[in-house]
């Protein structure tokens, strides 16, 4: 039976057969470009890119199905027997008294198995991670005789090399490997293929794969195999390979042999093995790309013996160990050891970005516009040191039409014009850069960030993607530019209110913004014509709101009086505006006259504008939206109530009380009440109302608690792909956890901590519910109607989740480089002893807060009575909080400093 325990307090894990489970997988990487998946049979990939695979790419149906595994064979008189558990018999012997027991440990980038041999006294214990320093894989392996008589066995290493991008899987496989060039070295195999050609053209090949091993002694292997054909020989296969069945009879090559245009698996063969009782050997292999083959042994001989291969695993562990410096501690520590791995999945996010995992099997590497600023809010919490110049670069992806770049590159600031002529606006994009912008600058108090000046975006799109600018010359760069040839630049200001007031003004025939491409529901893609998103209508109002706030902060703060603003958006920021905000016909033509406007090139002039006045239209605007969404799209059934998310492309609003072949049905979806409830659209009461409709008809807990939409039945197809799923599967009806973590979030914001908890502490029984979720710990992206959780590690609820704890459940904030503390803990939080605790970085300074419940007191209850730094400096609360000036914390030297919280 599988099962799943934790081993230490940094969330480290064992799971007892892991077998039992399919689609397991694991990420592995270093601080170089290899990213890794690893299952535990040690099957997956390998690669830096879309175009450098060292291992053939998996995709999640063929990721334990294909046989062309990393494996480490142990040749015996009459058994084949793999360290990995990949071997013919192994397969057989699956659910079957003979089959190997076998415990899998995982840790941050590293796993280690430890399998059994049912009937010899035979144990392998296998170690890999990615080396920290080059773009390669370590795999150690130790065999142990568990028993008192000799054991003797051929130890073979097979590791099958791939070599080249993913586009050749099933685009000229077979012809690509006719440009292989393959030699024999003195410790392994070397493939340097001759050319590659994708969709890049045809290149000549500037990367050289390997395999390379050696005894714990750092001896070489004594007989290799390169050519993956005379390997496996006619009739076999990976799981059975013909060369090792006779080995005598088999041709074995050595240092200096070639093998030119076939395909390659790197096949070591070490010297033969007798391991006496209680015994054992252990062997490194070392796998990877390099674009000079001088590169091989500079990472070869950092792990090419016992000792030296340790010293890299535990260095390994120490870094990624020490990455995150957060650390919850509640009444369960089951949940602080989840939350270990939630702090981590950010980082795992920002490696893999949204592809390179087996179920994400899409795109070709990088993350989205989304991604770029939800995934700063972790790492604002996390590593808060130059998220600033971050955040700076991400805003030159802005185009003046409000619009963005949705090509990004690796590089930080780098954005590039379309290429695959499928112009598409996803018109939530506008809404996350302020949402980041704000947590960034209350953790830091940098409020002069919004002067900052930065450029922006310009290719061939414009009028947000509706038309093509002909004049643009893609010689002069994806830079916006003024009409003397310039490179135009404008304030964080500037690009805030572009986005979010061009959004204003972007109205369907309902006065709500325009749903375009799509929204943060990707699979929302068919209403583009007449759809409309009263969901992200909300979030902009929020936003709208929020942003003239801190416009009279950074006055406040800075003393600044006055913005410069380019000149062009005088047309949407006019007075006489305001008396056309409920006029859709004529917000439409402004807008896109401000769009015509800057379709080109633009004038560099700026208009100065009073920071009040600014503000003052901010909230104009907001007030408007959101009386118009209150009085239009509020939903009632006896004594509930919700928000209508969208419009459809028919223009019918999606979600009330239907009726489908003479059968009544409610329809309702989660993402408006996220976002009504979060911007304050929805007053104390509607959400009192919204919170009992989503507990009526999308709460599920015996999945993970609340799915995304009720189950429409019905393929809409003037709506989007979704509509085809089956129902509970991803955007149609899962619980989405990217979405019910920011349902938790809202109802936090808005005093509900109870309801808060609930959505929160579902997701998590249902992650570590592993005979369910079938996951390793971390949050999925979503649970289907089985509970089992899918598109694990690369979500951004990851980010969400973490920031929901820490912001709203320990209620640890900032408020302009402030810092505030007001807990929602409930009561079960609090460990026996009435404590609850946080590590956290702020404002430079490790600090450990630290709440006490002297009463044992319930949410709702309880107050802060005073707060104590280092025992020495008491505050006292106010509002319901308490506030610590960053001059306080600044002040203190280094090391680690305690806030005792007294609450009573």
């Amino acid at each position: 039976m599988t099962k799943l325990y934790y081993t230490d307090d940094m969330g480290g894990f064992c799971m007892e057969n892991p077998e039992g489970i399919s689609g397991l997988y694991f990420p592995l990487a270093g601080r170089h470009a290899l990213k890794s998946v690893v299952t535990p049979t040690y099957a997956g990939d390998a690669k830096t890119d879309q175009n450098h695979f060292l291992l053939t790419p998996k995709s999640i149906r063929n990721l334990t199905d294909d046989m062309d595994s990393r494996n480490f064979l142990l040749v015996m008189e009459d058994e084949l027997w793999s360290a990995t558990g990949a071997s013919a018999a192994q397969l057989a012997n699956r659910f079957t008294d003979k089959e190997d027991t076998l415990q899998l440990y995982g840790s941050r980038m590293k796993q280690r198995t430890v399998r059994g041999h049912k009937t010899k006294p035979l144990e392998a214990e296998v170690t890999m991670i990615s080396l920290l320093d080059h773009p390669a894989e370590l795999m150690r392996v130790k065999i142990t005789n568990t028993g008192k008589e000799p054991v003797a066995f051929t130890p073979v290493a097979a590791i099958p090399v791939y070599g080249r991008s993913a586009d050749n899987l099933r685009d000229h496989r077979h012809v690509t490997s006719m440009l292989h060039r393959a030699s024999v070295t003195e410790y392994g195999i070397v493939l340097t293929p001759t050319l590659a050609f994708d969709e890049r053209g045809h290149v000549p090949g500037d990367t050289t794969y390997y395999v390379y091993g050696a005894d714990q002694d750092g001896k070489a292997p004594v007989g290799f195999l390169a050519d993956t054909d005379s390997y496996i020989g006619e009739g076999g296969n990976f799981l059975r390979p013909a060369s090792l069945l006779s080995m005598a009879d088999t041709r074995w090559q050595k240092a200096g042999d070639h093998v030119d245009g076939r395909e390659v698996t790197g096949v070591l063969r070490f010297a033969d093995v007798t391991l006496k009782g209680g015994e054992s050997v252990s062997f490194e292999i070392l796998m990877g790309l390099c674009d000079t083959k001088e590169k091989i042994m500079q990472a070869f001989e950092s792990c090419n013996t016992a000792e030296k291969a340790a010293d890299c695993i535990k260095a390994s562990d120490d870094y990624w160990k020490e990455l995150i410096p957060l650390h919850v501690h509640t009444g369960s520590r089951e949940f602080d050891r989840f939350m270990e791995w939630v702090a981590f999945q950010p980082q795992l996010r920002r490696i893999f970005g949204c592809s390179f995992l087996p179920h994400h099997d899409y795109g070709k590497g990088g993350r989205g516009w989304r991604d770029l600023w939800q995934d700063c809010l972790a790492l604002l919490l996390t590593e808060p040191e130059g998220i600033g110049k971050l955040l700076l670069n991400n805003f030159a992806g802005v185009r003046l039409d409000g619009s963005n770049a949705t090509i990004i590159g690796d590089a930080p600031g780098e954005f590039k014009a379309d290429r695959n002529g499928i112009p598409r606006v996803w018109m939530d994009h506008g809404f996350w850069p302020f949402l980041t912008l704000r947590l960034y600058m209350d953790r830091t108090g940098d409020l002069e960030i919004l002067e900052q000046n930065v450029g922006y975006f310009k290719d061939a799109l414009s009028l947000r993607a509706e038309s093509r600018d002909e004049g643009f010359d893609p010689g002069e760069g994806v830079f916006q530019r003024t009409q003397s040839g310039e490179a135009y630049k404008g304030s964080v200001i500037e690009h805030l209110l572009l986005q979010n007031v061009t959004a204003f003004f972007d109205l369907g025939e309902h006065g709500i913004m325009r749903l375009r491409g799509a929204d943060w529901n990707d699979a929302l893609d068919m209403a583009k014509e007449r759809g409309e998103s009263v969901a992200f209508s909300c979030a902009y109002a929020g936003n709208l709101r929020d942003i003239a706030d801190y416009l009279q902060l950074y006055k406040e703060k800075t003393k600044a009086e006055k913005v410069s603003l380019l000149k062009e958006l005088d047309i949407l920021l006019s007075k006489e505006n305001e008396a056309l905000f409920g006029d859709v016909d004529a917000c439409r033509k402004l807008l896109y006259n401000y769009m015509e406007a800057v379709s080109g090139r633009v004038s560099g002039e700026k208009t100065t504008w009073s920071v009040d006045e600014i503000a003052r239209r901010l909230r104009a605007m907001s007030d408007a939206l959101m009386e118009r969404i209150r009085r239009q799209e509020w939903i009632t059934q006896d004594d509930l109530g919700w928000f209508n998310s969208y419009y459809d492309n028919s223009g019918r609003s999606v979600e009330g009380m239907f009726e489908r072949d003479g059968k009544k049905q409610v329809r309702m979806m989660l993402t408006g009440q996220v976002f009504s409830v979060m911007s304050g659209t929805a007053t104390k009461e509607d959400t009192k109302k919204i919170i009992k409709s989503a507990d009526a008809y999308l709460y599920d807990e015996a999945i993970g608690g609340y799915r995304l939409n009720t189950d429409f039945e019905e393929l809409k197809t003037d709506m989007g792909r979704m509509f085809g799923f089956a129902y509970g599967e991803k955007e149609n009806g899962a619980v989405f956890s990217h979405m019910a973590v920011m349902y938790a979030n809202a109802l936090y914001q808005r005093g509900f901590a109870d309801a808060g908890y609930k959505a929160l502490h579902t997701l998590y029984r249902a992650s570590a519910d592993y005979t369910k979720s079938k996951i390793y710990p971390g949050v999925p992206e979503y649970f289907n109607n089985d509970g089992r959780g899918l598109y694990h590690y690369l979500t951004g609820a990851g980010s969400w989740y973490l920031l929901t704890v820490i912001t709203e459940m320990f209620g640890i904030r900032g408020r302009a480089g402030d810092l505030v503390l007001s807990p929602n803990l409930l009561k079960e939080q609090f460990d026996d002893s009435g404590r609850a605790s946080v590590d956290i970085p702020f404002a430079g300074t490790d600090l450990t807060v630290v709440y006490q419940n002297v009463g044992g007191k319930e949410w709702g209850e309880y107050a802060i009575e005073k707060a104590v730094l280092d025992q020495e400096k008491t505050y006292s609360a106010r509002d319901g909080a308490v506030l610590i000036p960053k001059a306080d914390l600044k002040a203190l030297g280094e090391g680690r400093h305690v806030i005792e919280v007294t609450l009573s």
